[in-house]
């Protein structure tokens, strides 16, 4: 089992990079979150994974998901375990820093967790359910506190319907335009602000 590649970056798509380990080429999938820090770097550069390797009997086809470090492999492990949450799903889920998403589990952030692609109520409801009380290890004091404040949920939900309802945004879309913008300024405390942050976005 493939748990680590290091090679030479060949190709990057949207959903997964080539990477040359050993004359050999691997097609590597990553998280969105994961992908934002692989596009920093170009083709032909050094570049190293640690690597979740999936194959089962209804998937025989082995499938190599790609993560920066340890602890977004690991929290990727505990995503994982949530009922009706398969890697695929997980894959395209994660599009925010997995402490983020960690502070939103223990806090019982719905809102939050709406905003990752694909979860809608239901599902935040079994990953808070099966995860929170687990989330420690991905807290790192100073990244996510009470100096660092985020938007409360009824925020979160006014801009978002919004964005669907009278603007006309697809639900998966606006979810990933208000998660760019929380990450870009987590002192929005206001539903204006928000809106203001996530069009500055959409125009830079």
């Amino acid at each position: 089992m493939i748990g680590y590649l290091e090679g030479k970056l060949l190709k990057v798509e949207n959903d997964r990079i080539l990477l040359l380990a050993n004359q050999v080429g691997y097609e590597v999938l990553l998280p969105a979150v994961v992908m934002e820090k692989v596009k920093e770097k170009s083709v032909g550069d050094e570049i190293s994974l640690y690597i979740y390797y999936q194959q089962s009997e209804r998937q025989p086809r082995p499938v190599l998901i790609g993560f920066v470090n340890e602890e977004e492999k690991d929290f990727f492990q505990y995503f994982v375990s949530v009922e009706d949450i398969g890697p695929l799903k997980a894959v395209k889920a994660l599009n925010l820093p997995v402490q983020e998403i960690a502070s939103a589990i223990e806090s019982k952030d719905m809102a939050k967790l709406r905003l990752l692609k694909g979860i809608g109520s239901r599902t935040a409801k079994k990953i808070v359910a099966t995860l929170q009380g687990k989330m420690d290890k991905f807290l790192r004091e100073g990244e996510i506190s009470r100096e660092q404040p985020l938007p409360a949920d009824d925020i979160v939900r006014q801009v978002l319907d919004v964005l669907v309802s009278q603007l006309g945004h697809k639900t998966t879309e606006a979810k990933q335009m208000i998660a760019d913008a929380i990450r870009r300024n987590r002192y929005i405390s206001t539903a204006e602000e928000l809106f203001e942050e996530v069009y500055r976005g959409e125009h830079t």
